[in-house]
């Protein structure tokens, strides 16, 4: 490993224990740097300034959730909703995908949620509702297009939205393990995916 990776693997641990402690507003550039045995200076050389630092923090953490999300809605789209018959469980697989990303990153996610305010990610929920939002609607218009006299109900998908995306604060919050944390969302994610199917037209009135 180079010098300036080995700095940056260092910058990066330091950051997120003040990140952690202290949140993005108040958080130190010279306590991480000198916790790192480095200079400010290394920071603004391998991360341009603090928002890039933060970037380094949590920035893999994002990019693996997104893709977890992206992979799924890709599938979904190209269903037959018509053809789609619900059962318990069968949503478990992406259950676990989420699970795995937020408890194998849970200290990132917990910045990201409780500890960036002021920095490029403080909207990072909003950011996850609109993107969720944007990928409901598009499958429920396709939906509609195999429903004749439905249109999609985009008052209700975007409450199912942030239904969603509370829950699984709600599971970071009160379930610290990867077992709990399944255990309690998998019933959840049944919830969510029969509220969809059921409420996510409406008659085109």
């Amino acid at each position: 490993m180079s010098d300036n990776n080995v700095s940056r693997e260092k910058l990066i641990e330091c950051a997120k224990k003040e990140f952690l402690e202290k949140g993005f507003t108040k958080a130190s550039l010279r306590k991480i740097t000198s916790d790192a045995g480095l200079t400010t200076g290394a920071v603004y050389f391998l991360f341009g300034d603090k928002n890039g630092l933060f970037e380094g923090v949590v920035g893999e953490a994002v990019q693996k959730l997104t893709a977890v999300l992206e992979e799924h809605f890709a599938e979904d789209v190209e269903s037959d909703f018509t053809a789609y018959i619900h059962q318990d469980g069968d949503h478990n697989d992406l259950a676990k995908a989420i699970v795995d990303v937020i408890y194998d990153n849970y200290d990132e996610m917990t910045i990201l949620l409780d500890r960036s305010a002021g920095s490029i990610y403080e909207s990072f929920v909003d950011s996850m509702i609109n993107r969720l939002d944007s990928s409901y609607i598009a499958m429920a218009e396709r939906f509609a297009e195999l429903m004749p006299g439905k249109r999609v109900n985009k008052p209700m998908l975007h409450w199912l939205t942030h239904v969603q995306i509370n829950a699984f604060v709600h599971m970071m919050q009160h379930e610290k393990d990867k077992q709990s944390a399944l255990h309690f969302i998998s019933p959840v994610m049944d919830l969510l995916v029969k509220s969809w199917m059921e409420y996510a037209l409406e008659d085109d009135e």
